[in-house]
């Protein structure tokens, strides 16, 4: 028996990356990363999302070798610290340490579901968690991105953004199905290099990566040949302010009356030439308390001059909501106190509607928040927590809004109108944004301050993940950035009209209005789930099945 393993081991080695003299078993997780990281988007000019579909190869074959738990974890963050650092090196520009602190987490958080891969080799063997690992990976991305530690930018899915035509099917699976279809074809591309290696017929192998690389295709022609393409839809006129301030002046430099000038003078230049419907102003535009009762005059002033334009806005601004004592007891901790005041109250990143109309703003506070920079995850539990807050200027502790707000206004035909504004980084979460959709919300708007970024690419891949929420909802989207990228994008994850980044200018187009829900909308979070409880079943197969020698399974 001792002589058999032995034997074992030597034909393991021989078919292992370090016997056949190529890459050593370390350089392939780094290939791996390097992969991955240039697969995601960059600038528009780069478009690399092809590599995705392989990136992970390099990494599966190296960990097939007989590892310890120590090998297999440094195999697995090497290659997922060398992906985050170039796919998310640019939020150093906004603050060092917490750029730092962004990479290395979620390098770290990135291993969780290959951790699980090495339980399930180690119980069943290689090619079984090989094929659980799609299930694995996409039901820990859901879970990951559900609680409040979570970066959540990365989910793999993410890569194909720009693939417009090889992601349609989002309608139905989300951004999920996106990376479970990639995993399951890096799975299928490692199973094949291994068959062909042991000289075993890897015909239905070819075939079914074949058919993967169709199915999407197939599936986007018949949804951009439809007669819905042709059909007269409802429209209404937006137009975007991009004032192009940058946000460290923005909050340390201008003062109110500054900052107020540059939008009403846009404003008051855009609308003698057009007439839109809606105006939007970017995140935190308005970067005080214009609707605090001790700031009268800005608020009423803005009020009249929305009247005289005769066209509604959404801006985004800072907001405060003061609180009584009964109103706190027990919870002191969660809010901020004013002690000359003698008050409570709590701040938070928001943006209103307003409306020719003098109705009350329609308020929407952000419920979710960049972890640290803007609000440290589980500070509730844990009050002292909150002095881990990152430096970054006019941000500091927001309070975590509650509140799925649906805007709506009428046009000057009469038309109601119902739209949803998110706030900046809330535009990567599938399940808020289908939550929106859901309640009515017949096209989306985001309002966001991709400035600290500088002319890193950060900015752009923040705009190009936004078109899985057009593609997921079938809804229109309009996006209108301090510094750019400002878009006008459609229901089927397409640019049509934009602002270049570090330009104050201004854009107007039509949008499109949709009340239909997709099967994502209605059941966002089914794929996900369906991946999780799948994974269960894989676990509690391998527990019960016969542990294989030294864990390796041909």
């Amino acid at each position: 028996m001792v002589l058999e393993s032995s034997n074992q081991d030597k034909k393991n080695m021989l078919r292992s990356p370090e016997g056949q003299g190529g890459f050593p078993g370390n350089g392939l997780p780094v290939l791996s990363g390097l992969l991955l990281g240039i697969s995601f988007p960059t600038y528009p000019v780069v478009r690399l999302e092809l590599i995705a579909w392989i990136a992970l190869v390099p990494l599966l074959v190296s960990l097939r070798d007989q590892l310890s738990f120590r090998q297999f974890f440094g195999r697995v963050y090497s290659a997922m610290l060398v992906y985050c650092l170039i796919a998310l090196w640019w939020v150093c520009f906004a603050t060092l340490p917490g750029g730092l602190l962004t990479i290395v987490a979620q390098a770290f958080f990135s291993t969780v579901p290959l951790l699980l891969f090495f339980a399930l080799k180690r119980f069943r063997g290689f090619r079984f968690a090989l094929f659980g690992l799609p299930f694995l990976w996409v039901g820990w991305e859901w879970l990951y991105i559900l609680q409040d530690l979570s970066l959540g930018w990365l989910v793999f899915g993410n890569s194909q953004a720009q693939l417009n035509p090889m992601i349609q099917y989002a309608d139905f699976t989300g951004v999920w199905g996106v990376s479970f279809w990639l995993l399951c074809f890096n799975v299928t591309v490692v199973d094949l290099w291994f068959r062909s290696r042991e000289r075993k017929k890897i015909f239905i192998h070819a075939a079914i990566l074949a058919a993967m690389v169709l199915l999407p295709l197939g599936y986007s022609s018949v949804v951009f040949s439809s007669r819905e393409l042709q059909q007269e839809q409802q429209e209404i006129t937006v137009s975007l302010i991009q004032p192009n301030l940058d946000p460290f002046d923005k909050w340390q430099t201008y003062s109110a009356q500054d900052i107020m000038l540059v939008y009403l003078g846009m404003t008051d230049s855009l609308m003698s030439k057009k007439k839109p419907d809606l105006l939007i102003w970017p995140e935190t535009a308005i970067p005080f308390y214009i609707l605090d009762e001790k700031n009268p005059a800005y608020y009423d002033f803005l009020k009249s001059r929305i009247k005289r334009w005769g066209a509604s806005l959404i801006s985004g601004y800072a907001d405060i909501v003061y609180y009584a004592d009964d109103d706190v007891a027990g919870e002191e901790y969660l809010y901020k106190f004013n002690p000359e005041e003698k008050q409570y109250y709590q701040t938070y990143n928001a943006s209103m509607l307003m409306t020719p109309d003098d109705g009350t703003p329609q308020v929407y506070r952000k419920m979710k928040l960049v972890p640290f920079a803007e609000r440290v995850p589980f500070m509730e539990y844990l009050p002292w927590l909150d002095n881990l807050t990152l430096s970054l200027a006019g941000i500091s502790s927001w309070g975590k809004g509650r509140d799925k707000t649906i805007m709506e206004f009428k046009t000057e035909r009469g038309e109601t109108v119902r739209t949803s504004n998110v706030i900046c980084y809330e535009s990567i979460f599938p399940g808020l944004v289908a939550g929106f959709v859901s309640r009515g919300a017949e096209f989306l708007t985001v309002v966001t301050n991709d400035g600290w970024y500088e002319k890193s690419y950060g900015p752009y891949q923040h705009a190009a993940i936004a078109r899985f929420r057009c593609i997921e909802n079938r809804r229109a989207l309009v996006r209108c950035a301090n510094t750019g990228v400002s878009q006008f994008i459609d229901k089927y994850g397409r640019v049509y009209a934009d602002i270049p980044w570090w330009e104050r200018r201004s854009l107007t187009s039509d949008v499109e209005r949709n009340d239909k829900l997709t099967f994502f909308t209605r059941y966002p979070d089914l794929v996900p789930q369906a991946c999780l409880a799948l994974s269960g079943i894989f676990f509690l197969t391998a527990l019960a099945a016969k542990r294989p020698p030294g864990g390796v399974e041909r």
